[in-house]
This record gives structure tokens, sequence and C-alpha cells, in this order.
């Protein structure tokens, strides 16, 4: 009895699950179709869907013509939900995102698509109007982006320094002159703007048939000398009226600021999206390294494009308000710049004046000469300091007992581990033999200075150098180069670095942070970018301190680690004042004894370099008056009393008028 039960069981069992199986339904569901779906207008792509009346390819063209030139990338699409209305219909809701740029204006929407279980296989009832809300068959979308308007650069004082001025674009439109006379129009349109007439042939020849080819943008204002009648006298020539983000002149702190025009290829790639050709943008110096910050946001703006022979008008899908660009507010005082640049004008090599702020650490002034052509030498130039450097040397020496009063032995030449060091050509006899550190320091002895590397180690040298603000980063919010002491050198490298020779190097930002520091009784810390613009890159920088917090920012423009508290004191900063101060009124720098105003204190420079005989010479001057410090520098000067001198006093005068 109990066997028969079980075998009645079994069988029970067996003929259930066959029951079961009979009515399974394995055929794909709603959801799936919905899913694959989905999937394939996130790639434009439906080839792995069915439709009731069309083809998935003919789909996936109307999808590549709806979309051509739209959106850099397709959207994300999801499936929201599917709800079944009848055995074999459902109607599916799609999510759609769309990145439009880089920022976060993402268009998003919901459309439903229709489901027909037609056999095994579901279908989708396709009209555009599944891709886009509304859209007709043959309508495109069309992405018009608004730029915002571009926020100012200014300088101290809010003063107004880059904004739009009225600019003309000058070129030849190829439209306005005959295929074998644009040839000749290119040449005589380049030889009236002082252009390569060659150059601009290749470039007319090689545009479209209907292009307008820009040979040159021209300020619209008194400076400019080609007259609107020279232009039209060219055939062809055309004249474009624009306005475009300029500081006042051509010259005015072009390396520092920057320009601004179409976006380059380059740019566009960088970009991630956010820029587009055609989109005006930052293209050097601070106008692109904050570009972020000035551009704005731009507004955007999704149409539908009506087929040719449709009488609809456009739709506006989707918009956004461009958000204008925000101000940058820099130290920079117009008038020391320009005056800066007018000082340096006439002087052939590589050269720069900057100016500091003592008491805020403000970088009033970066000007470049001519001669930079068109190189960031005020902050990014890496050179030997000469005899500037004995500032930091002497502040080592103090450290060491040093008076002004100490004696030192000034002699003709000093012989180290096999070289010969020497003083300047022009050193005067009268102080060789055992002088007071004043006078060694006032005469610049080499000899004195080098005859007493064995009371300084290489590392208390670079340390003093340090507490002055050399070798010391800090966030100006645009790249600079802020100087280089090694730490570790001995025999001639160790001799060589006590008169700023061998591999100490600054830039002229560099030097005037010295001697800011010197007028400041503290490590200044550089700033060029005014409170409420450090966020984009600098580090706010206020008052000069000793604080770890106070320096900060690699030459890349970036927020560096806050170097060691420096030890300089304000005993040491009266000691180092009373030594250049008798630079000017006993040494090298008397021509600055009649420079209107405070007292200066200075001291000149001169670094060999090169393989020449006789070498080719760095000339430098630092300089301080009340609360202004100065470094002017010429690359290929004489001596730093005869080539900077001038200039430094040409500088403070006009500063003092």
């Amino acid at each position: 009895m109990g066997k028969l039960q079980r075998a009645t069981s079994v069988l029970t069992t067996v003929a259930l699950a066959l029951t079961l199986a009979a009515c399974s339904d394995d055929r794909p569901t709603a959801e799936d179709a919905a899913g694959t779906l989905a999937g394939g207008l996130a790639r434009l792509d439906v080839g792995a869907s069915a439709f009731t009346s069309a083809e998935p390819a003919e789909v996936t063209a109307q999808l590549a013509a709806i979309t051509e030139g739209f959106a850099p990338e397709p959207p994300q699409v999801t499936v929201a939900g599917v709800e079944e209305t009848g055995e074999d219909t459902a109607t599916a809701t799609l999510e759609y995102v769309w990145d439009l740029d880089a920022t976060d204006s993402d268009w998003a929407y919901s459309t439903t698509a229709e489901l027909t279980r037609v056999e095994d296989t579901w279908q989708t009832e396709w009209d555009p109007g599944v891709f886009v809300p509304d859209l007709l068959p043959d309508e495109k979308l069309a992405l018009t982006r608004t730029p915002a308007d571009r926020g100012n650069i200014t300088g101290a004082g809010g003063a107004v320094i880059v904004t739009e001025r009225p600019v003309v674009r000058v070129g030849i439109d190829k439209t306005q002159v005959p295929e074998a006379e644009q040839a000749a129009s290119a040449r005589e349109l380049a030889k009236l703007l002082d252009l390569d007439p060659a150059g601009y042939e290749e470039q007319v020849a090689a545009a479209g048939a209907e292009a307008f080819v820009v040979a040159l943008v021209l300020r619209d204002d008194a400076t400019r000398t080609v007259t609107d009648a020279q232009i039209d006298a060219v055939p062809g020539a055309l004249r474009q009226a624009a306005t475009l983000e300029l500081a006042p002149t051509r010259t005015f702190a072009r390396e520092l600021l920057g320009g601004v025009g179409e976006a380059t290829e380059e740019l566009v790639e960088q970009s991630d999206g956010a820029l587009r050709a055609g989109d005006v943008t930052g293209l050097s110096g601070l106008q692109l390294q904050h570009n972020a910050r000035l551009a704005g946001t731009p507004g955007l703006s999704v149409t539908t494009v009506p087929a040719e022979e449709a009488q609809t008008p456009p739709k506006e899908l989707f918009t956004t308000a461009p958000v204008n660009g925000e101000d940058l507010a820099t130290t920079l005082d117009p008038r020391l710049q320009s005056l800066g640049e007018k000082v340096l004008a006439d002087e052939p090599s590589a050269s720069s004046i900057v100016a500091i702020r003592p008491s805020t650490g403000e970088i009033l002034a970066a000007a470049n000469g001519p001669g930079s052509e068109g190189l960031q030498t005020a902050l990014l130039g890496q050179y030997p300091p000469g005899s500037t450097f004995k500032v930091a040397t002497s502040l080592a020496l103090l450290r060491k007992g040093f008076t002004p009063q100490t004696p030192t032995e000034c002699s003709k030449e000093v012989v180290v581990d096999g070289r010969t060091f020497n003083n300047a050509g022009t050193f005067p006899a009268d102080f060789l033999g055992t002088i007071p550190l004043l006078e060694t320091f006032a005469q610049s002895c080499n000899t004195g200075f080098i005859a007493a590397r064995d009371k300084v180690s290489q590392t208390e040298l670079e340390s003093a150098a340090r507490d002055l603000g050399i070798g010391v980063e800090a966030g100006i919010g645009t790249p600079a180069f802020f100087g280089s002491v090694p730490v570790e050198a001995e025999g001639t490298a160790h001799a060589a670095a006590m008169i700023g020779q061998g591999e100490v190097l600054v830039s002229p930002l560099n030097l005037a942070t010295m001697a800011a520091s010197v007028g400041a009784g503290a490590r200044v810390t550089p700033t060029l970018l005014a409170p409420g613009s450090e966020d984009d890159g600098a580090v706010p920088s206020g008052a000069p301190s000793t604080a770890a917090a106070s320096s900060a920012a690699p030459s890349d423009g970036a927020s560096p680690e806050a170097p060691s508290p420096s030890a300089f004191t304000a005993a040491e900063s009266a000691t180092l004042k009373k030594l250049m101060g008798a630079v000017v009124t006993q040494g090298g720098a008397q021509l600055l004894q009649d420079v209107p105003g405070a007292p200066v204190l200075a001291k000149t420079g001169t670094a060999e370099f090169g393989s020449e005989t006789p070498p080719r010479t760095h000339a430098w001057v630092v300089a301080l008056q009340g609360d202004l410090a100065v470094a002017v520098f010429v690359e290929e000067g004489e001596l730093g009393s005869t080539s900077g001198g001038p200039l430094m006093q040409a500088f403070l005068t006009g500063a003092a008028a």
C-alpha cells in the first residue's frame, strides 16, 4: 500500500510540472522591447528594434538627419516605465537627457512609445515624436549658443583695463571680386596692412568661394593709421565694425593680460565640449588662465528646423539664459604699468620693470620692453641676479654676527679651487684692502663677499634668500618663476653663489619681491589678483606675513604647498636698508639721489653669462622708495649702474610725479 501511494505521488508531481511548463510564456516582454528601443535611441541606431510601419534602417537614417550637427553626444535614454494597455499592447515611457555642452545645461524630457506584439515580436509605432515631443517628419534640431557678456579685467582702484573696444575687421570678400583678380587684391591689401603678401594671398586662395577672409583686426580709435578710404580702394576689400576685449593700448601688459579671439582647434579639442568652432574665448595670458570666470556661461536654445517645403515656423523646445562673466580684478596700477613700458620703449634687449607695494605685496607693474619680443620676461625670466643677490648674502652674514662695521677683505682677486674671481673692471682701486661690510656692499666688492664664504654655509645662504622670498612660490593667478638657490654647494659653486652667480636664478618679479621684503620688514608674498578674484587659481595674499600660509603656488599658477615660516626680522630689515642706502649715497647708484620724494635705497647688479671673452652681462637694479619696491632688468646690459640705473631713475621720477 505504501509503495502504491509513493508511485501515485510521483506521477502527480510529474504531471503538474508538465502542465506548468506547457502554460509558461518565455516570449520577449514589452519591457524587453522598451529597453532595446531605449538603447538604440541612445546610440542613434535602432537596428535591433522592430517597427510597425518602417524598417529599422529607415528610422536610424531619420535619427541621423534629425541630429546632424546638433550636439556633441547622443542623449542618454532610459525606460521610466511600461504599462500594459491590452493583451498585446503596451505604452513605454522614455526619459531623455541631452548633455548640450560642458556646463550643467542639460535638456531633459520624456516621450511615450506605443508597443504592439505581432506574433512573438514587440513592434514600436514610430514617429519623430517618440524621439522629441511634437517633432514633425523631416524637422531637424538646431542648437544656438548666445554668448554671455565677457567680464572686464580691472586694475588698482577698480580702473577698467580690458573691456570691449571698437575694432574693424579688414579682409577680402571673395564674392565682391572676380576670381582672376583675387590674388592681386589680397597682395595689395596685405601691403596696406603691413602683412606678408604671399602668405595672405595663399590664405585667400585656400578659402571657400564665398568666404570673407580676414586679414587683420584694427583698433578703431585715434591710433588707427589705415583709413577707410585706403581699404575701400582695394577691389573686394571689406570692413566690418565689431568690438573686441582689448587693453587701452596695443602693448599694455600684453604678455600678462593675453588676448581674446575665436577658439583655436587645439582649445576646442581641450575644452571637452565647452568650446566650439567660432566661439570667442581667451587665447593667452590671464584671458586664457581665467577664461571660465571672464567668459561666463553662454545661453542655449534648442529649436526645430522645418523642412524646406514646410510652412510651419521653428519651435523653441528648450532655452537657458546666458550668465555673464565676472570681472577679474588685478592689482596693476595702469599709470605705473604704462610708465614702465614707456621707460623701456627704446631698450633693444629683452628687459623688464616690476613694481610691488611692500605693505601689501600687490604687484603694481610687470612691464616688458619691446626687446622681449612677446616673452614674459618680468614674471618668467630665469637669470642669475649678480650683485643684487648680495642683499641675501648680507642677511646671512648678519646672522653670523656681522654688522655694517665688520671688516672684510676686498682684494683685487680671490682664487677658489683654482678659479679666479675678480671685481668689476670699473671697481675703484681706493676701496681695495680691509674695508667695512657697509663699504663692501656699497661698492659691490665681489672678493670681499667671497672671502667671507667660510662664515656662511650654502644652506644658511639659501635660508636667508628664502626668508626674503627667493625660492618661495606664491599663487599670483598666472605662471611665474620665483627663484632657485641651491641648498648644497661647495668650493667654486658656493663662492659663485655668494655673489649671485653659479646656479642662483631669479626673475625680475622675484627680485622685486626681495626688495619689497626688505621694505616691509617681513617676507612679502606677491599678489596679482585682488580680493574676490583668488577663487579661480590664486591664493589670497594681503599684507606681508611670516605665517606659513602667506606663500603658495607653483609656477603654473595653481595653489602650492605652504612654505616654512620666514625668520626675517624688522631689525635685520633696518640694517639691510642702511646698506642699501649707502649704495645711493656713496656707491654705484648715486644718480638715484636726485629722484624726488623719500630717499631711495638700492642695489645694483651685473651678472655674467655666455662663453664669450669678455662675457656678456645682465644688468640689474633693485630699489626701495617709501612703499614702492622696484626691480629693473636688462638682458644684454653693461653694468647694473650704467644700463639699469638710468631706467630706474626714469621710472622712480615718473612714479613720483
